[in-house]
């Protein structure tokens, strides 16, 4: 009877033993899960932002505004611009 009571002992702290293991992998996870979630709606958050960035410096107002002020460029005249046609025929 001490044999099988030892051996229940035994079982029954392996048991113990491996539901805390696996409790704390679990919450171990689940913590690097919502670092994880952070993290991408940081990028999310960033990647908006960028996109607002880029419409921002490519709007043709701002363009040309930077190519007169900055580079010293000018649109040319009406006789100084040539439209070549493709071999195809189109524009």
């Amino acid at each position: 009877m001490t044999r099988v009571n030892l051996l229940l002992l035994a079982v029954l702290a392996a048991c113990a033993i491996s539901l805390v293991t696996t409790r704390h992998q679990a919450r171990s996870l689940f913590v690097e899960l919502e670092r994880e979630q952070s993290r991408a709606r940081a990028y999310e958050v960033e990647h908006g932002q960028l996109q607002l960035e880029q419409s921002t410096w490519s709007m043709p107002a701002r363009v040309e505004k930077f190519a007169r002020e900055q580079l010293h460029m000018q649109v040319p005249g009406a006789g100084r611009v040539e439209v070549v046609e493709l071999a195809g025929g189109r524009r």
